[in-house]
């Protein structure tokens, strides 16, 4: 008798829900055996009573009284302290407000509380235990704790405001670890059941998706800094440009009149380069990509941090080519071998040579490719997350922008809800984002084939949240399609002038920059190669000084 836990109840004290529903043999032999008692009452993996020396196991329990003995992570105490705080002094709750809502607390009564005081300081009306007390006098769950004299408690027992930033993270970090678990057993339920309609790679999709929607939640906003600390890090930026001799803060695209007009690629830019079909739009962004991948080079920042002190970690979400057919064009341009002819495999035994070779040189390539179509914009900020916490990430490029999935009910606001999602990516992750974009075919309508920030395809909201919105365009490709008949001599010798002047040229238009002046650049286009490049101009024998 003296191995009976002290929860067990005795014979005596059998209560009686469990002894009216006994049959009255099992009740007797029940109360006749109080080890019985420890076997039928023991958690499954727990020795019961009396079994140590017998060397037997438990009796398992349902899994419901399990799950129903395991007590969700809270802390009651760290509750009141906060609340007490708050109906003290209400400016404490313009401190906690970012970190916590009523929907973190783990006692109803309290999430009441919390409510009810943030309704009346939003209001700036006072919200003490003597103001609450009017909105809460029927509230069941409060008599139960002592009815309204449970508020003067509350505030009566709050030590101190200075800690409340401390109590109110507290309350969070166990209001996430409630709803992991929560999450998990979600998880676990629906993976037990063998669904046609449910298969495991959308289980897997939706277990992603709400992960992601419970790791944003964690997301407070910075809230404000001081002038100094902003002149501080803009100090830093302009330290980095000075200290690389007058170059850019940002990254380079590899394509120097392009720098020189955009200062390098910034952190936290959503870049936007849009352009109609066959303007050139992915291999623009595909050699972008491959410059900075290919100029990598790790160490440490003037900053003190360790990272790219040039080119940079690529990722690439092509949403409308493969991985295989992306890889093939910067292989075109590293090999310089036309990339119809790779795809063919029409190539001479020098050419492949120099085509494997190429490949070899650029295995170490820090450019990782997610070809995965029709991605939602949830998903590709948590795979980009996940890319720089597992590689690094110091740029990013998406073709393209309405290939994305959102959440929203029309096609204009999806696109404003992916556009801003895109923004919020280079905010957080601190690095420069790139985003393609079709353009309306309202281009092909104007006699000026020029493309403008109007032409931006299905929401303004694009031309909103871009830092830079950029713009391809190939008058060649235009031109090409005006060719006269053969008859007319003069008309065709005129085509054939304009043909030589606009050959392999192309224009990258700035109809937008945030943080510096628009204009055009023009660049060098190969079209054999899928390749852009800087273009000569006649004065250029080599740089000038005046330059630097």
């Amino acid at each position: 008798m003296n191995d009976i836990p002290p929860s067990a109840p005795l014979p005596d004290e059998m209560p009686d829900h469990i002894s009216s529903e006994m049959p009255d043999e099992m009740a007797h032999d029940m109360a006749a055996d109080p080890i019985a008692v420890g076997q039928a009452l023991a958690p499954v993996g727990q020795a019961s009573v009396g079994q140590a020396s017998a060397g037997q196991t438990g009796m398992p329990v349902a899994s419901a009284s399990v799950e129903a003995a395991i007590e969700l992570p809270h802390s009651v105490e760290a509750e009141q302290q906060l609340l007490g705080a708050i109906l003290t002094n209400n400016d404490v709750y313009d401190r906690i407000a970012s970190i916590i809502n009523a929907t973190h607390f783990y006692d109803p009564v309290h999430t009441r509380i919390y409510e009810i005081a943030a309704a009346r300081i939003s209001k700036n009306a006072l919200a003490s235990p003597v103001t609450l007390k009017a909105f809460m006098e029927d509230d069941e769950g409060l008599k139960e704790l002592g009815g309204p004299a449970y508020l003067a408690k509350l505030a009566g027992a709050s030590i101190s405001a200075f800690a409340v930033r401390d109590y109110a993270q507290m309350i969070y970090d166990l209001a996430i670890r409630r709803e992991l678990i929560a999450l998990g057993q979600s998880i676990s339920d629906k993976a037990r059941r063998v669904d046609v309609a449910s298969e495991p790679k959308e289980q897997i999709v939706e277990a992603e998706q709400s992960l992601y929607q419970l790791a944003e939640q964690g997301q407070t906003e910075s809230g404000f800094k001081s002038f100094l600390k902003a002149v501080t890090e803009a100090v830093n930026v302009t330290n980095e440009a000075y200290q690389r001799g007058g170059g850019m803060a940002g990254v380079s695209t590899g394509l120097a009149d392009l720098d020189k007009q955009l200062g390098g690629l910034h952190p936290s830019d959503l870049l936007i380069l849009a352009g109609r079909p066959s303007m050139g739009k992915t291999s623009l962004a595909t050699n972008i990509a491959f410059n900075v991948a290919k100029a990598y080079k790790k160490g440490v920042k003037p900053d003190g941090t360790e990272g790219a002190i040039d080119g940079g970690v690529v990722g690439f979400f092509s949403l409308e080519m493969s991985a295989e057919q992306l890889a093939g064009r910067v292989l075109a341009e590293a090999s310089e071998i036309s990339s119809h002819k790779i795809r063919q495999g029409d190539m001479t035994e020098g050419e492949f040579r120099r085509f494997v070779q190429a490949a070899k040189d650029l295995e170490s390539c820090p450019l990782f490719i997610d070809d995965t179509p029709a991605l939602p914009i949830s998903q590709l900020a948590a795979r980009a997350r996940r890319l720089k916490r597992t590689h690094g990430l110091d740029v990013l490029v998406i073709d393209y922008l309405q290939l994305c999935r959102g959440m929203a009910e029309n096609r204009v606001n999806e696109i404003a809800e992916i556009s801003m999602g895109m923004k919020a990516i280079a905010k957080e992750l601190q690095i420069p984002v790139i985003a393609l974009s079709q353009l309306s075919r309202q281009v092909e309508n104007r006699d000026d084939k020029r493309p403008q920030l109007s032409d931006l395809r299905e929401s303004g909201s694009i031309e909103q949240d871009a830092d830079v919105v950029m713009f391809v365009f190939r008058e060649e490709y235009y031109k090409e399609r005006e060719k006269p008949g053969d008859h007319e001599l003069d008309k065709m010798e005129e085509w054939k002038t304009a043909m030589e002047r606009l050959h392999a040229k192309a224009e990258v238009i700035v109809g937008k920059q945030r943080h510096g002046p628009i204009g055009t650049v023009e660049l060098s286009f190969t079209a054999e190669f899928t390749r852009f490049g800087n273009l000569a101009k006649e004065w250029q024998n080599g740089p000038r000084e005046d330059e630097y």
